[in-house]
């Protein structure tokens, strides 16, 4: 019997979850000393990988995706809504190269094979959970308030997870898709841990590839 397609991705990709929490961003962050341009540009690079992929899922037609993505979905009104109060403030968007490359990846799966697009928003949506146990360190270290520059970090929800892993365990369930959106999660980690990489620049260990 085929595994749950949720349950698949989450054992297939625990190594990269685990390998990012040990990045010089992540425990800069955990320790309170996170340079606010790290966070800021956390965001930028998000913001391109975001407005990429989300719209590569609202215009692709194949019927797996279609039936898991809907425009309540779309975090990137969190990341401009966040950049906006930043900018406000005098921050400069320098998003690293890494974020382009990762919106190209993106770019290129939606042509060749929109259904791993899934992979991509299964990994970026889930972060978002681990941002919001991520969010008192933030509101603190940079004195935040009324959810001013926390909104993306914020936006994560069990309910909302819920429905979507439900959805995507009922879009994907045979073994040969599972196994192609699982290796298009992995790439997405693999460009996450580059994005941290470049953020952790000079903070201790950049991401470390799983073992």
């Amino acid at each position: 019997m085929t595994d749950r397609a949720t349950q698949r991705l989450r054992n297939g990709t625990r190594t990269w979850h685990e390998a990012l929490e040990r990045t010089g961003f992540a425990t800069s962050m955990l320790a309170g000393g996170l340079p606010l341009d790290r966070y800021v540009g956390q965001l930028a690079a998000y913001r391109v990988v975001l407005k990429t992929l989300e719209t590569e899922l609202a215009r692709a037609t194949c019927p797996s995706v279609a039936s898991v993505w809907s425009p309540d979905l779309a975090k990137l009104p969190f990341l401009e809504r966040d950049l906006r109060h930043f900018l406000a403030l005098g921050a400069v968007l320098r998003p690293g190269p890494a974020a382009e490359e990762f919106a190209a990846e993106i770019r290129r799966t939606a042509t060749t094979e929109p259904t791993e697009l899934l992979g991509f928003l299964y990994v970026l949506e889930g972060s978002t959970l681990g941002a919001r146990f991520l969010l008192r360190y933030v509101t603190e270290a940079y004195r935040l308030t009324d959810g001013n520059g926390t909104s993306y970090y914020g936006s994560g929800d069990r309910a909302r997870w819920a429905a979507l892993t439900e959805r995507l365990d009922r879009a994907l369930g045979e073994d040969a898709v599972q196994e192609r959106v699982l290796a298009a999660a992995e790439r997405a980690y693999r460009h996450v841990a580059l994005i941290s990489a470049e953020l952790s620049v000079g903070l201790g260990s950049p991401a470390p590839e799983p073992v």
